[in-house]
Parts: C-alpha cells; sequence; structure tokens
C-alpha cells in the first residue's frame, strides 16, 4: 500500500521516516518530495508498505502524531491523476488568444477591431 505522509517537519530524513512506519512492519520504500531547484523538503513524503493491514495500523496509530512538535497527516495515498491537454490553450493553426486588438493594422480611425481592409 502507498502511503502518504504530510506537514512533515522540513529537517526530517527519509531514514527517520522509515524508522517510524518500521514499528508496524515491512517498509519497501519512503520518500520524502523535495524542491528541484534547492533541494529542500517540501514537507511531504510517501511511504510504501507490502503487507496491507500492517500499512492500515500504521496509518491509525501515526495519524495525528507529533513528530519534532508537528502534528502530521497521515493516510492511504490517492492515485495521482493524469493531467488533461484538452482546455484552453491554442489547440494549433492560426489561433489567437483574447485580447487582440489588432496588432497595428488599423492606425488611424474607422474600424477599431484592428481588421487589415
Amino acid at each position: 500500500m502507498n502511503i502518504f505522509c504530510g506537514s512533515l517537519p522540513f529537517s526530517l530524513q527519509e531514514s527517520e521516516l522509515k524508522e517510524f512506519f518500521e514499528e508496524y512492519g515491512e517498509v519497501s520504500a519512503a520518500r520524502i518530495i523535495t524542491d528541484k531547484f534547492s533541494g529542500r523538503s517540501k514537507g511531504f513524503g510517501f511511504i510504501e508498505m507490502p503487507d496491507d493491514e500492517q500499512a492500515k495500523k500504521a496509518i491509525s496509530e501515526l495519524n495525528g502524531a507529533e513528530v519534532d512538535g508537528r502534528t502530521i497527516v497521515v493516510n492511504e495515498a490517492e492515485e495521482r491523476k493524469e493531467r488533461s491537454n484538452t482546455g484552453g490553450g491554442y489547440r494549433g493553426g492560426n489561433q489567437r488568444g483574447g485580447g487582440q486588438r489588432g496588432g497595428g493594422f488599423n492606425r488611424g480611425g474607422g474600424n477599431s477591431r484592428g481588421s487589415r481592409y
């Protein structure tokens, strides 16, 4: 089972996170998510436990626990949803986004929509 763990202290190491969950059973992976530019912790991570019963016990015992002065959030991780690329943006061709004022085609009087004609 994949477990989400949030509100982690920023100083917490992956090895320490793994130790918390190993008290409840085998941990196959523990990962703290970090900022790709600074490398600093984002304050949340994921733990993988192969035994669902042990994972559920760890979730119930550790959710709301205090770690280094912070109350952590622990629950079953949800599947990551695929991002849809259908909304907004250009769809090809010669389309422009809203708010265009003609780009200087009509510099004097007449049609204010920027028509060439």
